[in-house]
């Protein structure tokens, strides 16, 4: 289970702290949603650790992870940006996420395999990012963060100018990796992604 209890922070300047509080069962989505402006984002960089609380705490399966740096948090994040590196193959951007020296196993390279098949991209390993649509890209940020096996993934708006076919094939895949017990975070405007795999939602408001 997550459990984010009483976290605040505030930005510089502002009148007022966000704070939050919501327990979210292993293997089950949150969909947060609200206005812009109203911390949907600020929720998923404070459970990542890319930013700091000013009070509260964030506990994964009843562990504080409020102090651990983000490297040694058990959590991924895909944002609507597909932060590829752009010198690195389409295989060596999934391999980092799996090995940082991209020293994989036999098991490795055919999950890797399975994984492009899975987001509709087999054969284009040895591909440079800056070959590909902004689509293909994004699908390749949303499979090396399911190959990294984080039992907790957070996604702000990652289906963000996807085609019809493609927001469908990539919403069953995450569906099928929250059945298989990841806990998802869901940050979208997107009422078919909150409908289709969300089992809770977070209304925050501005």
């Amino acid at each position: 289970m997550l459990d984010i209890d009483r976290l605040t922070f505030r930005y510089p300047g502002a009148e007022r702290a966000l704070t939050f509080s919501v327990r979210v069962d292993t293997g089950t989505c949150l969909a947060i949603t609200g206005p812009s402006g109203c911390g949907k984002s600020t929720l998923l960089n404070l459970v990542a650790g890319f930013l700091e609380p000013t009070s509260g705490h964030v506990r994964w399966q009843d562990r504080e992870i409020d102090a651990l740096p983000p490297w040694e948090r058990p959590v991924t994040s895909v944002f609507q940006e597909d932060n590829l590196f752009d010198h690195l193959s389409v295989r060596d951007n999934l391999a980092i996420g799996i090995h940082p020296g991209l020293k994989l196993s036999d098991a490795d390279e055919t999950a890797l395999s399975s994984m492009l098949a899975d987001v509709g991209l087999a054969g284009m390993e040895q591909r440079l990012p800056t070959a590909l649509s902004g689509g293909q890209r994004q699908r390749i940020a949303i499979a090396r963060a399911l190959l990294r096996r984080s039992p907790l993934l957070l996604l702000d708006e990652p289906l963000t100018g996807l085609d019809p076919d493609t927001r469908a094939t990539l919403l069953a895949l995450l569906d099928r990796h929250k059945a298989a017990g990841t806990t998802l975070l869901l940050v979208s405007h997107d009422t078919d992604d909150v409908q289709t795999l969300a089992d809770d939602v977070l209304r925050l408001t501005a």
